[in-house]
């Protein structure tokens, strides 16, 4: 056997909330091979196996007693290029930000809105991962997955992934499917997305009025490095919360006790609330009990200073979950997956 499976490993670098818990066996996979090698070893141990990728997306409360399988698997191909259209692939364990980087450095646009996102290029499906008016979704040109099931592969198109907002199929059944590789649908020609605010006066402000797609990149990465922590400073997930879809009767309602309200439209029956607006209106921003608390400058984002536990965390979260859906009937869901 190819594959080295280590026990008793703290997974505290593996997530990017620091946290310290021990998985009870830990390999890291390199190859389709590598796969195959965990599945069957974690069966004959007759433990689950739980797959992770950057670990920017865990809440982790407990030791886990289960293989843990760290993607780790590496390679970017051009599948199609016809001087327009573009057609890349990229290996599950590819880190994302630096393979957005490789995407603009070769003349690709499409991926410039989701830069600085922490994670893998496997993850990235997963939660249909979006940003600044941009979602996986919008430049997705399939995958390749494993049947944990049957061992056989599977290519999925867009159709078959049920993406929505931070969901797909994927993560509603992550028992049974993982993410091998990632086809992208990208372009030599810019088609770019500058809906937001922050990126227009962002560029406006750097005199920028003919934008190119690693401009845009640049400005967005500029942003998020104001906005969000860096998890190697001070652990986080992200943005923890979900914004909340609610129907457009109960935002009005809101608005009028609110004028500031943020929301926008979703359709004509609904509307998507800003979390972090709800969050920071209820007085959460800045809060620290112990070493679980809110980030100061912003309100979505759950932090740990140094040793809070995931039970912490979660505790924080709930206390916050509560409060929201008693001061505004709006109840807020958790972004990372919780262990």
């Amino acid at each position: 056997m190819t594959l080295q499976v280590h026990t008793q490993v703290s997974l505290k670098p593996f997530n990017s909330f620091g946290i310290d818990v021990r998985a009870r066996l830990y390999a890291e996979a390199r190859s389709d091979a590598d796969v195959r090698e965990a599945l069957a070893y974690a069966s004959a141990q007759t433990l689950p196996l739980l797959v992770i990728g950057g670990g920017s997306n865990l809440l982790l409360t407990q030791d886990i007693p289960a293989l843990v399988l760290r993607m780790a698997t590496q390679g970017i191909r051009v599948l199609h290029d016809d001087g327009v259209h573009v057609v890349v692939e990229a290996e599950a364990g590819e880190a994302w930000h630096p393979f957005v980087l490789w995407t603009l450095a070769e003349g690709f646009c499409g991926l410039e809105n989701l830069s600085l996102i922490p994670g893998t290029v496997g993850a990235a499906p997963m939660q249909n991962i979006g940003a600044y008016g941009v979602e996986i979704k919008d430049v997705f040109a399939g995958l390749t997955a494993l049947d944990r099931h049957t061992g056989e592969l599977r290519d999925f198109s867009l159709q078959e992934c049920n993406f929505a907002y931070r969901d797909s199929l994927f993560k509603h059944e992550t028992g049974r499917w993982l993410i091998l590789r990632v086809r992208f649908a990208l372009s030599r020609v810019s088609h770019l997305k500058l809906d937001y605010g922050p990126v227009q006066q962002r560029l406006a402000g750097q005199g920028i009025t003919d934008a190119t797609p690693s401009d845009v990149s640049r400005a967005i990465c500029s942003i998020r490095s104001e906005k969000l922590p860096d998890p190697a400073v001070l652990g986080n997930a992200g943005s923890f919360f979900k914004n909340p879809l609610v129907t457009r009767v109960l935002a009005e309602e809101l608005r009028a006790q609110y004028p500031d309200l943020v929301a926008y439209p979703q359709g004509d029956r609904h509307m998507k609330l800003a979390a972090g607006w709800l969050i920071d209106k209820a007085g959460w921003k800045g809060f620290r009990e112990g070493d679980a608390g809110v980030h100061k400058l912003q309100a979505l984002v759950l932090v740990n200073y140094g040793n809070a536990t995931g039970h912490d965390i979660a505790h924080l979260a709930q206390r916050i979950q509560k409060d929201i859906v008693e001061r505004f009937k709006v109840e807020l869901e958790m972004e990372p997956n919780q262990y």
